[in-house]
Order: C-alpha cells, then sequence, then structure tokens
C-alpha cells in the first residue's frame, strides 16, 4: 500500500513539474535592435506601399502649385539617405557583420551604388519634366560631393549638379539651407524621413517637444511636408528613452525596453 501511495505521488508531482515547465515563458533571444527595421524596408510590401502613397501626395502638392502659378519659379526640395536613395544594403551588412555607423560607411558611400527608394525616381523626373527645379538638401559630408552626384546621376536623377546639391557643412541644421533655396524659389514641397528635413523646430531630442510641434503641424503632413518611412535612424532614435550610442547590440536592447508602453 505505501508503495501504491508513493507511485501516486511520485505521477503526480511529475504531471505538476511538467505542467510547470510547459506554462513557463519562454524567454526571447536577443537581436540586433534594427534587424525587423531592416527586414521591412527591404521585403514589406508595406513599405513600398508608404512610399508610393507619400510620392503620390508629393505630386498631387505639386500639380496644385503649379495651378496656381506662383510669382517666383517653382521648386521642390527633398533630403537624400532614405528620401531618394536606399541604404538599407549598409545597415543590413552592418547587422551581418556585427559593426554599427560610421564604421565603413565611407565604403558605402564611396561605392555609389545605392538604389532608388520606390516611386522616388519617377516623382523628380515628372518634377523636372514640368521646369521645376529640384534642389538635394542632405546631411552628407562634403567629402561625398562626387560619389553623391555620380549615384544620383547614374540612377537619373534630375538637377544631380553642384548647384542643387546642397551638403552639410557645420551643422545637421538644414534650415539656413533651405532658406537659401526659399529666397530664389517657392518650394512646392518638402520630402523627406526625418522630421527635421521640413523645419528646425523638430531639431531636439526632446521626444515630448518634437511630439507638440508634429500635432501643431498636423495639417502641414502630406501638403507641403511629405514623410517617408525611416524605422531603422534618424532623430526619432536619438529621442527614445535609454537610447546610448556605441553599445553592443544586446546592451542596446535592454536599454530600448526602457522606451516601451505596456499595457
Amino acid at each position: 500500500m505505501k508503495s501504491f501511495i508513493k507511485l501516486i505521488v511520485t505521477v503526480n508531482l511529475a504531471v505538476f513539474i511538467s505542467a510547470c515547465q510547459q506554462v513557463a515563458p519562454t524567454k526571447v533571444n536577443p537581436v540586433s535592435p534594427v534587424l525587423y527595421a531592416t527586414l521591412y524596408q527591404q521585403r514589406a510590401a508595406e513599405y513600398k506601399a508608404l512610399c508610393y502613397q507619400a510620392y503620390n501626395f508629393a505630386a498631387m502638392q505639386l500639380d496644385s502649385k503649379l495651378a496656381s502659378k506662383p510669382g517666383k519659379p517653382l521648386a521642390v526640395v527633398v533630403d537624400i539617405d532614405e528620401t531618394v536613395l536606399d541604404n538599407s544594403p549598409y545597415q543590413a551588412q552592418a547587422i551581418l557583420d556585427n559593426f554599427g555607423y560610421p564604421v565603413k560607411w565611407a565604403d558605402w558611400v564611396n561605392a555609389a551604388k545605392a538604389e532608388t527608394v520606390p516611386a522616388a525616381l519617377g516623382f523628380l523626373q515628372y518634377a523636372g519634366s514640368k521646369g521645376v527645379e529640384v534642389f538635394y538638401i542632405t546631411n552628407r559630408k562634403e567629402i561625398f560631393r562626387a560619389v553623391t552626384l555620380k549615384n544620383l546621376t547614374d540612377k537619373g536623377f534630375p538637377y544631380a549638379d553642384d548647384t542643387h546639391l546642397l551638403m552639410r557643412t557645420e551643422s545637421n541644421d538644414k534650415e539656413s539651407r533651405r532658406q537659401l533655396v526659399s529666397a530664389n524659389f517657392d518650394i512646392a514641397c518638402l520630402v523627406g524621413d526625418n522630421l527635421g528635413d521640413f523645419s528646425d523646430i523638430f531639431d531636439t531630442a526632446d521626444a515630448n517637444a518634437r511630439t507638440d510641434s508634429t500635432e501643431n503641424h498636423r495639417s502641414d503632413f502630406g501638403h507641403t511636408w511629405i514623410m517617408l518611412p525611416n524605422p531603422s535612424y534618424g532623430s526619432w532614435v536619438n529621442a527614445l528613452p535609454g537610447f546610448q550610442q556605441q553599445m553592443t547590440a544586446d546592451s542596446l536592447n535592454e536599454q530600448l525596453k526602457e522606451g516601451l508602453i505596456g499595457f
């Protein structure tokens, strides 16, 4: 009898342990913080759809401006990286080889082989066909001017010349360069992947201030301000709680969790 009771207790204990093991949470293995973002940019049809949507809005805004017959010549202002040129292969290689920006960035830019962001080339060629000048305001450094022009020219972008390429000099702030364009042109629209591509009011690491400014200018988006998706990098990352540059992927992964909002 004692042996039978002992057997029952042993079986019940084994069942209990097995049940506990089945409901125990599975630990998620840490991955590079930009892995899913890079795959989204390279593989998701939704990413392409957002780009098509953005440039459709840009074309509508341009047509509206053309119909209004402005006093000054019309221009379109665009950012370059993740707005007209796709740098996701650099992000992908950084993940595969476990390095981070700025490691090998110069190698990538100097190769001058970035593909076009979906719909960007068609829109800018359309603008050029209407006599609308295109200005490229980028925060790429001046040392990359020649290879940037080569990449743009090779892909067929209009107005890819020194006059229309305004690169970073001393500051990331693009406001002074936008003012240079607006002094002689009526800017039909600005296209970018970072809020700083539209106004210097967004040039802050204060996440709440950026959100408030976005709310205050909600009517500009889809009209004069055309926003493209960039889930991999940008000022939004710098504003995240816990974000620190030059950290290992695992450490950064843990720190970025501070920015999550659960239920």
